[in-house]
């Protein structure tokens, strides 16, 4: 039996060397189409870590009682249950901000970044640590999400976070960066999002020393 990973490598794992946006380049599709601004970025990045953790957890809590031939069945029922409970909440406590994300809410079920983890790791471990692996690879697609969001909305608009009082109750986060700027129109648009998304990879590969094998915690974690 493998030793199971330390709290440490998980979150670097998670954050850093397995990032699901920059490495592993999974859930591509709602990172660039609803990336055009940093409250859809924001809206949709929590969601995402909210279905990862709970997912996480309640996979790891009924890993024990699910047969073989059913598991990925089963995994795809609770991940669907989680992202259903997640899509309600958020019709009816943020509105606004259900209706912007519109579809790309549901389609989180979709999210390769989640069935992997669930599979690879949450299935082999305890809750916590299950729970811990989630949190690191929601948190990673968030920061990156935001990122290409903040970059986007900055660039075409001269803004960051506008619409935040009315989508996410949060007013206090809105910010005019640029007064009287003409925007980029580029930016806001599909390319906007490629050529950003292309940016931060190439940053982060110049910024890394030595390339590194993606050491997945799961190849740590036990059978407990």
């Amino acid at each position: 039996m493998n030793p199971s990973p330390n709290p440490r490598t998980i979150l670097e794992y998670g954050l850093s060397s397995g990032n699901a946006g920059l490495v592993q380049l999974l859930g591509l599709c709602p990172l660039l189409a609803v990336s055009n601004n940093a409250v859809n970025a924001l809206g949709l990045g929590i969601a995402t870590v909210l279905a990862l953790v709970a997912t996480n957890t309640v996979v790891s809590m009924i890993r024990r009682i699910t047969r073989r031939d059913v598991r990925i069945p089963a995994f795809v029922m609770v991940i669907a249950s989680v992202v259903t409970t997640i899509e309600l909440s958020m019709r009816a406590f943020l509105p606004e901000l259900h209706a912007v994300l519109g579809l790309f809410v549901p389609l989180i079920v979709t999210n390769c970044a989640i069935m992997g983890r669930a599979e690879a790791f949450a299935s082999r471990t305890d809750p916590a640590r299950a729970a811990l692996d989630g949190f690191a690879i929601g948190i990673g697609f968030l920061w990156v999400l935001l990122a290409i969001g903040v970059t986007r909305e900055l660039l075409g608009a001269g803004t960051v976070f506008a619409g935040a009082g009315a989508l996410l109750q949060m007013p206090w986060l809105e910010l005019t960066a640029i007064p009287d700027y003409r925007g980029f129109l580029v930016a806001l648009l599909p390319p906007g999002a490629f050529v950003v998304l292309a940016l931060l990879i190439a940053l982060r590969n110049r910024l890394q020393r030595a390339p590194e094998p993606v050491r997945d915690p799961s190849t740590a974690a036990g059978t407990t």
